[in-house]
């Protein structure tokens, strides 16, 4: 059940659609959608696919993509979906044999199984029951083993769309193709790359008279018969070829190898990841038909001449030193220019005085991001069709120019991880079309410009880490479409109200954190327009506490109001929110008992507050719990039992508070991930329990400043090899340190001072690296 559906007629729920006379369901879309970068992944997580599916026999599309099943089996009742034209299952986390029951879905057009990590056929027989199928993809699906392999080109006639990419195929699997005369006249596209072949591949290529597409990428052409025969089998109706990775160079494109004559209709053609190097080939010059080049990640680094055709172009990755080299300014018809990561020498970016510029630039994409120094350009204000500009992660430095506000197509600017500085340009105001602003992380200063607010395309802003002061115009309320909206770590002030979150009814996710002088203040009546994934306003000022109006968010996953001068105990109400994966409120003044708490789902972080009482038990229902921090507390009692519930966690730190009675053995039960756990500046007495050496992962172990004693035992050393920290300082341990300490070779910090012990320091403690040691 998603939690979008709710009523009883399930035909109004998200990704159901009915039969409009039946009113049977005929479809059912539950592709998981993502959001951004805040790792909300709005997807199914199980162990199976619930065997209810099965009584939707008149399904005619099905679409479990994008989920995560958990290495499940596909479910054989999908066969008895007789009616079923779509089934997509990709990318899913399905494993084991793909089931020959999908042989009966005979009315079938696209199905797609691929990037299933362990998905597998042995005998790809079950395909001669699916006559109507026009694509398939089987990409990443294991058939290194398959038989029949024949059958998926000559025994599905309508194939329009074949697509094996990685699926562990050789010339074994091409054999019975390699004489055959057989024409294949209906497929267009076929995918054979990242595949294990190995010298002549057979010639049905020629058979396929209707092929317009062909990648036969990590192929390496260097082991094959001749390169000019496998361009030589390349059918002319073929449009589209992708050659990465095929460990070409320069001498496979000299006239000698190369017969332009033989890819005369190729518009696009990919020979990225190869090792072409040195002078741009001419023969590219040559192709008129070309509208797509992409030669990234190849080691060219001279001038590229003018391709007056080409629509499309990729430079990046290679080893051109002069901006100019790759025609900015030259290729007045070129769309899309992309030439990130070469190591560009020179600051001036504008064009050259000796280079004739274009009346007109055609360009709508251009990225340039991680070579560049200098100055943004004014000049950069001609390229009036950009709709996508990318000069991010470089080293430009300066104010950024007026004239970028006449680029009025502008969707997509992006110049974050720079040292750019001044104001935000009111300028930006003009770019009517934006969707995307990123300017986080660079020295920008000023305030957030009004003109923002007249942005109505407007869906993410990043401004993040910058030196931002001023208060937040209350223009960005009226951003209708803004989903993104990150404002953190900046000297912003002023207070926040329910005007500048006005009509932002479709807000997903907000992070105003870090900027101390900020306050909010809304009335405990508000109602906002949007439901959150994700908020943060830690190191903010909230003046009434925790917000009254998160007890209306019912999507929220991340929930960060850390250092936010919140006090008192926790509300009724959040006891009664929805799951949240990521909850931190520490660093408050909140008080009281633990027993409001939501449900967490994957990190609870309550650190530095004045909670009291003792660890409830109801934390141990999270079984998905991976992050526990109830640090710095004043919580009393002893550890719960039912922790050892917590299978997944990996982090638990009890520091600072008034916990007594013995370190439990049972805390280490089941927790065969736990990696840190410190229990120091409690009341814990006795001796450190045998059973913490099950606990194989562990980096840090702390257990300092209690009322432990005994001695130090062996087996610490034999059985936590993987220990980076051993803290037991401020204790009453005795005997002497066992050399068994010396086997836990990652070892950097040992702290036992403030005990008890005599004898002497083993000396091979001294011969671990990195190891500091406080006595």
């Amino acid at each position: 059940m998603l939690s979008s559906w709710v009523g009883e007629y399930c035909c109004l729920w998200e990704g159901i659609h009915c039969d409009s006379l039946t009113g049977t369901v005929d479809s059912l879309n539950l592709r998981a959608n993502y959001y951004y970068d805040w790792g909300d992944a709005g997807y199914l997580v199980g162990n199976e696919v619930n065997s209810s599916l099965a009584e939707l026999r008149h399904l005619k599309y099905l679409d479990l993509s994008w989920n995560d099943l958990h290495g499940s089996r596909i479910p054989e009742f999908i066969g008895s979906f007789k009616q079923l034209r779509y089934l997509n299952l990709s990318y899913a986390g399905f494993q084991g044999i793909i089931p020959p029951h999908i042989g009966n879905l005979s009315n079938l057009k696209v199905l797609d199984l691929s990037w299933n990590g362990e998905l597998m056929s042995d005998d790809m027989s079950w395909t001669f029951g699916l006559p109507s199928l026009e694509h398939l993809d089987l990409s990443w699906v294991d058939l290194g083993g398959a038989k029949n392999m024949d059958m998926v080109l000559y025994n599905l006639p309508s194939l329009k769309e074949l697509s094996l990419c990685g699926c562990r195929l050789s010339n074994v699997h091409l054999g019975p193709f390699f004489n055959s005369s057989r024409i294949l006249a209906n497929i267009k596209h076929l995918d054979l790359g990242s595949n294990s072949f190995k010298g002549p591949l057979p010639g049905f290529f020629r058979n396929m008279t209707s092929l317009e597409f062909l990648d036969l990428s990590n192929y390496d052409i260097r082991l094959s018969w001749n390169f000019a025969n496998l361009l030589n089998m390349i059918p002319s109706s073929l449009s589209e070829l992708h050659l990465s990775l095929c460990g070409l160079d320069k001498t496979f494109l000299s006239s000698a190898h190369f017969n332009i004559s033989m890819l005369s209709n190729i518009q696009h053609l990919d020979l990225s990841w190869n090792s072409i190097e040195g002078i741009f080939p001419s023969v590219f010059s040559n192709m008129s038909s070309l509208r797509v080049l992409d030669l990234s990640r190849n080691m060219l680094h001279s001038s590229v001449p003018i391709m007056a055709n080409l629509l499309e172009l990729d430079l990046s990755v290679n080893q051109f030193k002069n901006i100019e080299d790759v025609g900015i300014w030259r290729q007045c018809h070129l769309k899309t220019l992309a030439a990130y990561g070469n190591p560009f020498e020179i600051e001036r970016i504008d064009p050259p005085q000796n280079v004739s510029e274009c009346s007109q630039y055609a360009l709508e994409r251009l990225d340039l991001s991680g070579c560049l120094n200098g100055t943004i350009p004014e000049a950069f204000g001609r390229l009036t069709n950009l709709r996508h500009l990318d000069l991010s992660m470089s080293s430009l430095t300066g104010p950024i120019p007026e004239s970028l506000g006449r680029l009025r197509f502008l969707e997509v600017l992006d110049l974050h991880d720079n040292q750019l500085n001044g104001s935000i340009p009111e300028s930006f105001g003009n770019l009517a079309a934006l969707e995307s602003l990123y300017l986080q992380s660079n020295h920008l200063t000023g305030p957030i410009p009004t003109s923002l607010g007249r942005l109505v395309s407007l869906q993410a802003i990043r401004l993040s880490s910058n030196l931002l002061n001023g208060t937040i115009p209350v223009s960005i309320g009226q951003l209708a479409k803004l989903k993104y909206l990150d404002i953190s770590d900046n000297s912003l002030e002023g207070v926040v109200s329910e005007a500048h979150f006005a009509n932002l009814s479709m807000l997903e996710h907000l992070d105003a954190s870090s900027n101390t002088k900020l306050a909010f203040n809304v009335s405990r009546e508000w109602i906002p327009p949007f439901q959150l994934y994700g908020l943060d306003l830690s190191s903010c000022n909230l003046t009434n506490g925790l917000p009254q109006w998160l007890r209306n968010q019912f999507l929220l996953s991340e929930l960060v109001l850390s250092n936010a001068s919140i006090s008192g105990p926790l509300p009724r109400w959040l006891r009664k929110m929805p799951v949240i994966d990521f909850l931190d409120l520490s660093h408050n003044k909140l008080s009281g008992p633990l027993t409001n708490l939501p449900e967490i789902g994957l990190a609870l972080i309550l650190a530095n507050n004045i909670f009291n009482e003792s660890i409830p038990r109801s934390l141990c229902r999270w079984t998905h719990l991976e992050y526990l921090d109830l640090s710095r507390n004043r919580l009393t009692g002893k550890i719960p039992k039912c922790l050892q519930n917590l299978k997944l966690l990996e982090t638990m730190i009890f520091s600072s508070n008034l916990l007594s009675g013995v370190i439990p053995s049972y805390i280490a039960n089941n927790h065969s991930s736990l990696y840190w756990l410190t229990l120091n500046g409690n009341n814990f007495t006795g001796e450190i329990p045998q059973g913490l050496g099950n606990l194989r992962a562990l980096r840090v172990l702390d257990v300092g400043d209690n009322q432990l004693f005994g001695n130090i035992p062996h087996w610490i050393g034999e059985k936590l090899t993987n220990l980076m920290v051993l803290k037991l300082h401020r204790n009453n341990f005795t005997g002497e340190i066992p050399e068994s300490l010396c086997k836990m070779s990652k070892l950097q910090i040992l702290d036992v001072a403030h005990n008890n012990f005599t004898g002497i320091i083993p000396h091979c403690l001294r011969e671990l690296n990195f190891l500091s040691i406080l006595f």
